[in-house]
Parts: C-alpha cells; structure tokens; sequence
C-alpha cells in the first residue's frame, strides 16, 4: 500500500471567457477584455480557473452612479448569466479566485450595452425686430439622440440630401452637449423652408441596431399649443360626486396632442382620460390635488394648465380651554378671563360656519362675550369665545358647532364644561413605577396619572427618539408587546395640546430596563489542536446594560472545572498548557445573571480535517486486465500541521451499483510528515470493468479517525497517442462512449442512438436514417478513412433540438484525456496530429458545431473547427490539424439558433 508524495499546491489562474455573438469584441490584453452587447440580450461570462485546491469565484460589479445600485452584482459562481441587460448594466465585471495559496486571481472585463433611442426633434421659432419694410423670422430644429456607441445625426429635407451648399441653411451642435444634440438653423424663412424634415440617427447597424427617424412639416401655419380647461379653477365638489375636466385645444399646428397628470403622485386608478377628458366617477377624499393638461405638437415645448379638485371634507373636531394670560396660577376663577376655542379640518376653508350654543341655546355676542370667527393666533379652521369678567351665571356647557354650507354633511358638536370644577392637568407616576425592570420577552405597561377637568389625552415617546408620531392613550397606560432589548431607555408621558387646556404640556418620565442573559460570543467554536499544546478559551461577554451577569462556570463534557462570582480576575478565559488525551471533549462557559443563562460552547479535538482531492491527474485509468481496471488516486492534505502528524489513510470503496453496498478498504501508511500543498498519490488496482466506483478517504492521527472526504471514480478507456505509432479511433457502438462525457455546463445532453431504436419521446423524422458506415464507425472518429452507405443498427452522437430546447442553449461532449507518448518540450519539435470526424447536420435554421482543444497547462478552450448552417440530409467528413504540447482533451459543442437535428 506505497503512497508517493509531490507538491502540487498552486495560486489561483483566472480567465474571463463569454458565450454567445458579440456586437462588438476587442481584447485589450490579457488582463481587461470589452464586451458589447444589444440591449436585451443574455449577458453569458464564465470565469475558467486553475489551482489545487480548488479556488473558490465570485463576481462583482461596482455601479458607477448612485442610482445604478440596484444594479450591483456579486454572485458566487464560476458563470455570471443576466437575462434581458439593461443600459444601467453596463459596466466593468470583475472575476476574484481564491483558494488561500497566494494571491488571488483577479480579472475584468468590461461590458458595454448598446441601444439606440428614437430621436426627440422639437421646433422653435423666434420673430426678429420690426425692420423698415419686412420682420426678420428664424427657426430652429432642434434634434437630441440618447444612445451608446453615440450615434451619428444628420438631417434631410424632404428625405433628401440637399441642405448643404444651402447658404439660407445652417447645421451645428450646441456647445457642452457632446455630439447628442444637433440643430438645424432656418434664418429669414425663404418659400422653400416650407417642408418635411428628417432628423435620422444611427449607430452604423452595430448590434443590428437599426437606424431612428424623427420627422417633422414645417408649414406657414405651424405654431406652438394653446389651451385652456373648461372649469373654473378650483373645483370644489362633494364626496361621491362625477368630476369632469375637459382641456381644450386653441390652437397650434401640427394639432396638438394633449394628456392628464397630478402633480404629486400617480393619477387614481379610477380616473378615465380619454383625449382631453378627465373623468373621476365618483370623487374620494384621496382623490383631491393639483391636475396637469399638458399639450405638445413638438413646437417650443410642452404647453401646460392646472386645476385643483377640492373634496368637501369636515372632521377631526378638538377643543381647549385658555385661562386668564394676566395670571400664572392657570386656574379659572370668578373675575378672570377665559377662552374657548375649537377647531376643525373643513375643506374648503371658505365654507366653514360656525355657530356657539350655551346649555342648548344659541349664544349671542355681548359686551363680555366675544365671539370670534377666525382666531389668528390658532391654526385654520378655528373658532373662539371669549368670556371676559367670569361671572357665575357663565358656569355652564358651552357647545361649538362646525358645518360648512353648502354640504349636507352632518355638523360636527364640541361640547365643554365651564364650571368651578374645571381645573388644569397634572401628571405624575405611581409610587414605585418610575422605573421598571422586565424580563425580554414579556409584555410591559408604562404608567401615568393624569388629573384635571376636563381629563386630558397623553401622548407617549422614547425621549431618545424623534417624537413626530407619538402614540395617544386615554388611560395613562403605555403597552408594550413581548419587549426585546432595544425597548430599553426613558419614556416621557405628555399631556396633549388639545381637548384639554392650552397650557404649557405637563409631563413625567417612566424608565423602562428589560433584563435578558448575558450575551457572548462565540456562541460554537470547534478547535483542532495537537497533544502537548496550549489551548486558550475565552467567553467574550459584551458590555451594556441590562445584563450584569453574576456568576460563570465552566464545565467539559458537563463535569465542573471551576465557579465563581463574575467579578473574580478574567473569569471568562479558560487555559489549558499542555494537551492531553483527557482534555479533549466539549467545553462550556456559562454565564448567568437574574435573566438567564448564556453559554460559549467549545470543541477541542485532535481530528484531522478532511484531505482535499485532486481532481486534474492526467489519465489516471489503467487497463490491468480485459475485466480490470486501475485508478490512480490523489490528494491534498487540508491544514496538516494544525493537529498531530497523520500516521495513515483509510482508503474505501465499492461499486456503484445495487446488490454491492459493501465497503472494501486498505490502510495506505504516510511514511513522513506531509507539508500543505504535498501532492499524495496510491493507486486503487483491482477495479473491475466497467463499473463506477464511490471513494471515501480518511486521514488518521493519534487522535483517532480525521473528516472524510466522498468522491466518483469512473472507468474510461484512456488511449495514449504517438505521432509515428499510435491511432487513437472510437466509434460510439459500446455503451461507454469510448470515455467521453458530458459536460455539465452545458443546457442539455448528447444522445447516443440509432435509427433502428429511437427513443419514443423524442421528435419524429430527426436525425440521421444511419450511421456513417454501420457498427463500425460512427460521427466522432480519429483517422477513420470515409466510406459511403450504413446501417440503421449503427450508433451515433445526436441532439435533440427540438421543444422545450431554445435559441441559445448548448450541449458540451468532452472526450477522455489523451496523453502524448513523446510530450514536446519548449524549443523543440511539435507533436502534429489529424483529428477526423464525420457529423451530420440538417435542418433549416440549424445552429453551430464547434470542435474545441483543451490543453492543460493552458486556460479556456481553443477554438479549433467551426460550421453552422444546414449541410443537407448526408453525412460530412472534417479534418482538423492539432499540434498540442501534452495532455489534451476534444470538447465538441452545438450552440443552437432554431430548431434543427
């Protein structure tokens, strides 16, 4: 059971490729690559690696501008695919791999969209001074492009080229505009300025992108918009009722084209525009605002009218009490003045009537009784009374009624006693409520007494906190559900400003502490150590508030290490100097305060990590005997040095087959102490042809049994090649497909079949009627002379492109590796070989069959052969010259456009 040992831990190679026609490609270097792109295609880059082990991409994309952050991308994965790209997309995509051996490899490329607007043409006129005998009158066209690449502007009269030489005509671009905007300069109109004209942008067909006109008729009679709305501004309607807004058109030529907006906001989803009406149905309160009629026939811009609807709107009554302002006691006495105000929200404001009742009856005003119908020290909508030299026969209810006139609306009563009762508020806190202490989790009340008549509102808020949405409790009580930390600070409980008197708010203060366990961290740490060395545990307890814990202990494997008060000297760390088998097991800190408890669990073992498999041995296959096979196994050791030495491996495996679950294993024995990167190597020699086999891989220490790592191993023939000698052929009529494979990135699989026994679901009258030359020979060979006429009984390669296969998708077939007899060396003469095959394609929109070389010790795939479109119902010979300077790999691929076979 030898294992060989070499180095073969490498830092990450990076390689941006894409998929798909590009509009446009430059490569720029190895390093940065542009890629154009028609808005709304499929954006397809794949980041191809190299490195042991395995490194780890990710893509990202930094946006350029604020606004372009939701489209910023990072994505875990070796493909980044965006469907349907958009403008704001473009940008520089960066491809980081990383796998901990050096430096990371990082990549770019940048991605242009490209896309072309139709262009915006507006006119303007201008009339010079009166002159002696004629008024001097200019136009201006005026043509703006939004497109990437910039595009091209160029003007046409009559849709013709006939305005340069014109001296009555001038073209130029605006300064600081960059190209996007031109203008076409018509001074002193002539007869012949009367015309169409054509402003035509383009970007010279790049990504198909198809030229844009715009087009304008200047005439004698052309003018810019006018209108006007048909309403008397504003409208002022009640709820419930049909709103009807007409916008008519005065003049302007072309005929001007005219639509609604609001001003604020989206327009209702109820509201019907049809041409120049505005229709709401039936009017709601949200449905009140500013409306828009814009008209424009692309003469001097955008015409624009608004109106206002006003919905008749009374609610929301309150009220309060003013003591006498010459006195500071702010009680209501006998002698002393006292006011009374209330107020409403009426829309509109000009309808508002108010009238005052005292026990029932209409109040008139007096000398002592002022009665006001707008208080300008008071927002809108206010009323006041005025009772100047209190007396007792004013002690009474006083009732403010609101209603506006010409609304059949309910009116609203505000009722107030003035008595010698009515006394201002006072707040105050329970005795022993001033601070409370709850447990996270539970539901808290916050309370305060609140006295006075009449009995005002409180408003509650977290004095740490923008108060602008207090919340209102007629009771004094504050409730607050299943309380977390965050809930902990001061609350101020508030009288509010009205229903109540208007003084200065009276005001107390609640301290809420919710109590919960200590929190720590790590919360789970798993640490892997060898015997002999120091192992430091520490329990990191956060400070703040609301926790003070009392007491820790540690514990391993629930037996007490040691307990004591929190305040002892670092309780939270746990040492250990020198490892051995017995402190191995899981430990726990527990830190506890009257809230609860909170623990650091730790796992402290000497288990090795699991071994990293090596995944790129070049044909590790033997044939041993006609029913046996070899595999040749290898791998890398994960963090070697962070435990004791790894003695061994078990190396298992069985059949992947039913009927076989059993596990068959062997010892393979680490003669010296293996280093991070060391390349490990045994050979699995008695596998039997042609079953697949699961693998399980376990490293062992003085500890015990390390992690273990699950892999697939799969027989393939593995043909060796030689320029003078050796012929490698495969024809597909065995079941193994001579070691080829599918490549999992592609959308779909390579089929194998014949004529004779198609597969029932797939589409009737596809593919080849026979193979190539019957069961001798199929469609991928290497140096297999052509000969005419086969068999249905032959096997062959097929796709089947039909539904739900798309324009876009791809099938990869990838061959085994073939390793050179005599690798070429660096100077020297190069190994030159013919790769034959025959292929089939027929259909009328068929896609693209491509050949790709995949050498190792390069990356990506090199193109090597190509052909698309239809070749008839006949099977076609290729030949392709190769020159490879070792192992390699064919990797045969069908990029399909529309349906075909």
């Amino acid at each position: 059971n030898s294992l060989f040992i070499s180095v073969s831990a490498a830092s990450p190679q990076a390689r941006i490729t894409h998929q798909g026609q590009a509009c446009n490609y430059n490569d720029e270097g190895y390093s940065e690559r542009v890629y154009a792109i028609r808005e709304g295609g499929t954006l397809e880059l794949s980041c191809l690696v190299n490195g042991h082990p395995k490194p780890q991409v990710r893509w990202t994309k930094t946006a350029g501008a604020v606004q372009d952050k939701k489209y910023e991308t990072t994505v875990y994965n070796a493909t980044l695919r965006i469907e349907c790209i958009q403008r704001l997309q473009a940008g520089r995509y960066y491809c980081r791999a990383d796998n901990g051996i050096g430096q990371p490899a990082i990549k770019s490329f940048r991605v242009d969209v490209y896309y072309l607007d139709p262009p915006v043409l507006t006119v303007h006129q201008s009339i010079g001074d009166a002159k002696e005998y004629y008024q001097e009158r200019t136009v201006f066209l005026r043509c703006s492009g939004n497109s990437s690449p910039p595009a091209l502007l160029t003007w046409h009269r009559n849709d013709r080229h006939t305005l340069i030489g014109d001296e009555g005509v001038s073209i130029y671009e605006p300064l600081f505009t960059q190209g996007e905007t031109k203008i076409l300069k018509l001074k002193n109109l002539r007869a012949q300025d009367y015309a169409k004209y054509s402003c035509v942008a383009s970007v010279r067909q790049v990504c198909g992108l198809k030229d844009q006109k715009a087009s304008f008729k200047l005439t004698n009679r052309t003018a810019a918009p006018s209108i006007q709305i048909r309403v008397t501004d504003p409208v002022i309607v009640n709820p419930g009722d049909l709103v009807l807004l007409q916008c008519e058109v005065l003049g302007g030529d072309p005929p001007p084209r005219l639509s609604w907006s609001r001003v604020v906001g989206e327009l209702p989803p109820d509201i019907q525009v049809s041409g120049g009406n505005l229709t709401i149905p039936r009017v709601r309160l949200e449905d009140a605002g500013e409306f828009q009629c814009s008209a424009s026939n692309n003469v001097s811009g955008p015409v624009r009218k608004s109106i206002s609807i006003y919905v008749r709107t009374l609610r929301n009554g309150r009220f309060w009490i003013t003591p006498d302002p010459y006195h500071e006691d702010d009680t209501i006495k006998i002698g002393r003045e006292v006011k009374i105000s209330c107020q409403v929200e009426a829309v509109p404001l000009e309808e508002l009537r108010f009238s005052w009742l005292k026990n029932g009856r209409r109040l008139r005003p007096s000398d002592r009784i002022i009665i006001s119908k707008a208080d300008s020290e008071l927002a809108a909508g206010t009323s006041s009374l005025d009772i100047i030299d209190l007396r007792f026969t004013d002690f009474g209810t006083y009732t403010c009624q609101a209603k506006l006139a010409n609304y059949a609306s309910p009116e609203i009563n505000i009722e107030v006693n003035i008595s010698s009762s009515t006394v201002p508020p006072s707040v105050s806190v329970p005795p022993n409520r001033a601070r409370l202490r709850i447990r996270e989790g539970k539901d808290a009340e916050l309370q305060c007494e609140v006295h006075g008549k009449p009995k005002p509102v409180l408003r509650w808020c977290r004095i740490d906190k923008d108060c602008t949405d207090p919340v209102e409790t007629y009771d004094g009580i504050l409730h607050l559900r299943n309380v977390s930390r965050t809930a902990s600070g001061v609350y101020r409980c508030q009288t509010s400003p009205y229903n109540g008197f208007n003084v200065p708010p009276r005001e107390a203060q609640v301290e809420l502490e919710v109590l919960y366990p200590p929190p720590v961290f790590p919360q789970t740490l798993e640490l892997r150590q060898a015997l002999g060395r120091s192992v430091s545990l520490r329990c990191n307890v956060e400070r703040g508030k609301g926790w003070r814990p009392l007491r820790y202990e540690w514990r391993l494997d629930g037996s007490l290490l040691s307990s004591a008060r929190y305040d002892a000297a670092d309780p939270n760390l746990y040492e250990i100097e020198k490892l051995s088998n017995r402190d191995y097991g899981v430990y726990n800190c527990s830190v506890s305060n009257e809230a609860g408890t909170s623990s650091c669990i730790f796992s402290v073992n000497g288990r090795a990590y699991a071994p990293e498999f090596y995944y790129d041995t070049v044909n590790p296959v033997r044939s041993v005997k006609p029913n046996v096979y070899s595999f040749l196994l290898q791998w890398t050791q994960k963090e070697p040095e962070a435990v004791d030495r790894v003695t061994s491996y078990r190396l298992q495996y069985k059949q992947i087959r039913s009927g076989h679950p059993r596990w068959q294993g062997v010892d393979v024995s680490v003669p010296s102490q293996i280093r991070r990167g060391d390349l490990l190597s045994h050979t699995i020699s008695d596998l039997y042809k042609p079953f697949s086999y699961h693998v399980r891989l376990t490293p062992q220490t003085l500890f015990g049994d390390g992690d273990s790592a699950l892999r697939l191993v799969h027989y393939y023939e593995a043909p060796t090649l030689s320029p003078q000698t050796g012929d490698a052929s495969c024809s597909f009529e065995d079941e193994s497909l001579c070691g080829f494979r599918h490549d999992p990135s592609g959308n779909f699989n390579w089929t194998r079949r014949n004529a004779e026994k198609k597969n029932p679901n797939t589409t009737p009258n596809t593919g080849p009627l026979t193979d190539l030359a019957g069961s001798s020979k199929g469609m991928l060979a290497a140096d297999v002379p052509y000969s005419p006429g086969g068999t249905p009984a032959g096997h062959y390669m097929f796709i089947e492109a039909s539904r739900p296969r798309k324009p876009g998708d791809k099938a990869r077939l990838i061959s085994p590796i073939y390793t050179l007899a005599t690798p070429s060396r660096s100077g020297g003469r190069q190994n030159v070989f013919c790769l034959f095959f025959y292929y089939h394609m027929y259909g009328k929109h068929v896609g693209s069959l491509n050949v790709f070389i995949r050498s190792y010790g390069t990356l990506g795939d090199q193109p090597m052969w190509s052909h698309s479109n239809n070749m008839g119902d006949h099977w076609h010979k290729a030949n392709v010259t190769i020159t490879p300077r070792g192992p390699f790999q064919m990797v045969a691929m069908v990029l399909l456009t529309f349906s075909a076979d």
